[in-house]
């Protein structure tokens, strides 16, 4: 039988009580989280959106945003291509509202599960050249897809990478070199020249970053605006993506709850209320265990732009129309993973 043993790390558990008017045992929980110092505390404690950190915090994002502002100012087409999963679909919503808010002509494209696997494929690049696309803005993958950009760069297409996920390297002599795609820009915060203060974002997250810039660069009169419509996208990827929620990623979701608890999205209230939520009630296991199976179920049973269809539709009847099938086909995902195997023995001749 496993043994389970409770972290003791030290602290000053009184003195964090007084300062921050807590109980021992909750200031006990949080030093366990590796949060230490007031300033840290404070922000697990008490954190707001005033502080989360610049987007320009990131590497390449002056350039990722320069490149789409070009693009954009050009009336070039961009196409975002993102994941099946929520993560990926949350992060393409996010680019492409934010897209279409500063008028840029911009569709998308998400890998069929079966058809294509993850992420980036020959395939998705050659559609795209077909379409007459100009700039495609990967997100929640293209890290590690370096020959597929490199084909995207001989059909003449910019390419900018936002990915949240580990970069590929080799090593040579003991030394590790990054192994980055030849994109014209290249967002993620595990980046190892990266200087962003939070590594552990989604990306939805990232995708919510790069939005941010390029609010604040092209129409900065609407950036509050515009975070508070994709905090709650954000703040389902994070959960779902099952990041850890400190630093910034606890912000974000608590933030985005109660944005969906005052004024949820079209699709977002739909999805609640064919699974019998309140949205004064929701909580993080509602976002993981309850909207977010179903976001993924159309990506493993389907195809996953029924779900992001949903995220974008203003049309209360269209979306409850989407919102039924998508609890049907988890529904269906939980009927399959719940049925035993059937085992079939060949017959004695």
């Amino acid at each position: 039988m496993s043994k389970w043993f409770v972290t003791a790390k030290k602290a000053d558990f009184n003195k964090i009580s007084e300062e921050f008017g807590i109980s021992p045992v909750v200031a006990r929980i949080i030093r366990n989280r590796n949060v230490e110092g007031s300033d840290a505390i404070r922000k697990f404690l008490y954190g707001s959106k005033k502080d989360l950190y610049s987007p320009m915090l990131l590497k390449d994002m002056d350039k990722a945003v320069e490149i789409i502002r070009r693009a954009i100012e050009t009336n070039k087409k961009i196409r975002v291509i993102g994941d099946y999963d929520v993560d990926g679909i949350c992060a393409t919503h996010i680019l492409c509202t934010g897209l279409r808010e500063v008028g840029a002509e911009v569709d998308t494209a998400i890998p069929h599960r079966i058809k294509d696997g993850y992420g980036l494929n020959d395939n998705l690049i050659e559609e795209a050249a077909e379409a007459g696309i100009e700039l495609i803005v990967t997100c929640d993958n293209g890290i590690a897809a370096a020959s597929q950009i490199a084909l995207a760069k001989t059909k003449g297409m910019d390419v900018v990478v936002t990915d949240h996920h580990e970069v590929p390297f080799e090593e040579t002599g003991g030394e590790r070199k990054e192994i980055l795609p030849p994109a014209d820009a290249v967002v993620d915060p595990k980046r190892g020249e990266c200087n962003y203060p939070f590594s552990g974002i989604c990306g939805g997250v990232v995708a919510m970053k790069v939005i941010q810039a390029l609010i604040g660069c092209m129409c900065p009169e609407k950036e509050q605006q515009m975070l508070d419509k994709l905090l709650p996208f954000a703040a389902l990827a994070t959960v779902c993506d099952v990041m850890e929620l400190l630093d910034e990623n606890r912000i974000i979701v608590k933030e985005g709850l109660k944005l969906m608890q005052l004024s949820p999205a079209v699709g977002l209230l739909a999805l609640m209320q064919v699974n019998g939520l309140e949205p004064a009630r929701l909580n993080g296991y509602h976002l993981g265990f309850v909207l977010g199976p179903c976001i993924n179920a159309t990506g493993r049973l389907d195809t996953a732009t029924r779900a992001l269809d949903l995220l974008g539709t203003s049309d209360r009847s269209h979306a409850m129309n989407i919102a039924s099938e998508l609890k049907e086909l988890n529904d269906s995902r939980k009927a399959m993973t719940a049925r035993p195997p059937v085992f079939r023995f060949p017959k004695n001749n």
